[in-house]
């Protein structure tokens, strides 16, 4: 390109390119620069001895294709408060560092794009698709404060699922993705990103209502995924992911009315933590996830949970079981004995078998709603005299009350002796143990009849001496067999 075809803008960018000097240009002068000019520059890449060619423009009007397809840009990109009038086009390019600061543009398609170092996208507005599938970004992507997507009065929002707003699929970033504050009107896809630093949406936005507003299926985080006060409205999706520090929820808030608010089964977590995070409608889906620690108060909850097979080893704060117990009773599979004995075990972790006691009793009494009609009887007779084994106290009772009832009704109406010349001195309180207990024989019960209701009594007796020992024996041996 010859330089006398040059505008005034154009001619200062293309004298400064070689220094690498930035270019500021007056928000009341001329401010037009042509794409095509641009490109040549980068492609052409002229450089003066002992400098470091680079693009650095602010405040430019850029009209024309930004088309920098399949190019290798060796020069250092840095564009701040920029207007860009068409879709800017890097698929497959290669740059070196590529700033975009503040920019305004319809569409940024950038699928296979490398950069050696940085991408920065903060506080740019984007009101159509940013493309950035299979990127590869040897640095950090930043897009704090960005807005993406149409607004919801626009008119032409793309459809929920059919196109995604911001596409980060299977995508490769060497640092960070930061992304604080950022807003999507529409669906963020970023299914198979990887980040071998952290991920950061710590107040960010994605407004996707009645669809998917985070699809992130399989994402692998080197070390945490802050979601810090983020709000979504839509479905968040992080279904397999992995990250080894912190899944960070505290004070965020989601809502998806009639689906699934937050999906992050399979999952592999070292820390999720769940503070003061508000769900005012939809479902958290935690199944077959591993953390180490659970953070997470029972109000978080919504009034709808799938908890099946989440296996956690720490659960904070620490509270009573009653208060954890019913969480459980809201999952929507029912009864789910897993969720039961996880509960268990993390009490046992922490040395508080009082509250596992709890837990078990709890997990008998709501399998007992899922039996027949004879087990619920059996288990409600279970349930009053031994607590199904964990409140063996109860058995002693039961024994204690007939064994004073027996010993005061026999004492003031003793029985006749079935022969008065053999039978042993009449011992009331050896009788009714003699009732009550079937291993125990004080021949008392061999030697003696009781005659009229005392008869039914003594039945009544052994009847519920039989009763006690049974179940008494079933709870000692389930509390005693469990893991």
């Amino acid at each position: 390109m010859e330089t006398d075809e040059l505008t005034e803008p154009e001619r200062r960018v293309w004298e400064a390119f070689p220094r690498g000097e930035e270019v500021v240009l007056p928000a009341d002068g001329e401010r037009t620069v042509r794409a095509r000019v641009l490109r040549a520059l980068l492609l052409r890449a002229p450089a003066e001895e002992g400098e470091i060619p680079a693009l650095r423009l602010r405040g430019a009007r850029i009209t024309g294709d930004f088309d920098l397809r399949s190019g290798v840009v060796t020069a250092p990109v840095a564009l701040a408060d920029c207007v860009f009038e068409r879709t800017v086009l890097l698929h497959g390019a290669e740059l070196r560092q590529l700033t975009l600061r503040g920019c305004r543009m319809p569409q940024l398609w950038a699928t296979t794009l490398r950069v050696d170092g940085v991408l920065r996208l903060n506080d740019c507005r984007i009101t159509g698709p940013v493309r950035l599938g299979g990127a590869r970004i040897g640095g950090a992507l930043f897009l704090d404060r960005a807005v993406l997507g149409p607004l919801p009065d626009a008119g032409d929002r793309p459809p929920q699922e059919a196109r995604a707003v911001l596409r980060l699929d299977h995508a490769t970033i060497g640092e960070d993705l930061r992304a604080s504050g950022l807003t999507v009107h529409g669906q963020a896809r970023l299914d198979g990103l990887a980040v071998t630093g952290l991920i950061r949406f710590a107040d960010a936005r994605f407004l996707q209502p009645g669809g998917t507003a985070l699809q992130a299926d399989s994402v692998s985080v080197g070390t945490n995924l802050c979601a810090r006060r983020l709000h979504a409205e839509g479905r968040v999706n992080l279904r397999g992911a992995t990250v080894p520090g912190q899944l960070d929820f505290t004070g965020a808030r989601l809502t998806h009315p009639g689906g699934v608010a937050l999906r992050a089964s399979s999952c592999t977590v070292g820390e999720l933590w769940m503070r003061d995070t508000r769900i005012t409608a939809g479902v958290v889906n935690l199944r077959r996830t591993r953390c180490e620690t659970l953070a997470a108060e029972p109000g978080v909850w919504p009034q709808q949970v799938r908890l099946d097979g989440l296996v956690y080893t720490t659960l904070a704060p620490t509270l009573p079981a009653a208060e954890r117990l019913e969480v459980l009773g809201r999952d929507g599979d029912g009864y789910v004995p897993f969720a039961y004995e996880q509960l268990t075990a993390a009490y046992r972790h922490i040395g508080d078998d009082a509250a596992a006691r709890t837990v078990q009793l709890a997990k008998q009494r709501r399998h007992r709603t899922t039996l027949p009609l004879y087990g619920r009887l059996w288990g409600h007779l279970q349930d009053a005299t031994v607590g199904y084994g964990f409140r063996p106290m109860r058995a002693a009772g039961w024994l204690a009350g007939l064994l004073l009832l027996g010993t005061l009704a026999f004492g003031l109406h003793p029985p006749r002796p079935l022969k008065a010349d053999e039978a042993p001195g009449f011992n009331a309180f050896a009788y009714a143990l003699d009732l009550l207990l079937p291993i125990i024989d004080f021949g008392q019960e061999k030697a003696y009849a009781p005659q009229g209701w005392y008869q039914w009594l003594a039945y009544l007796l052994i009847v519920a001496g039989w009763v006690l020992a049974t179940t008494f024996v079933a709870g000692v041996n389930r509390a005693v067999s469990r893991p």
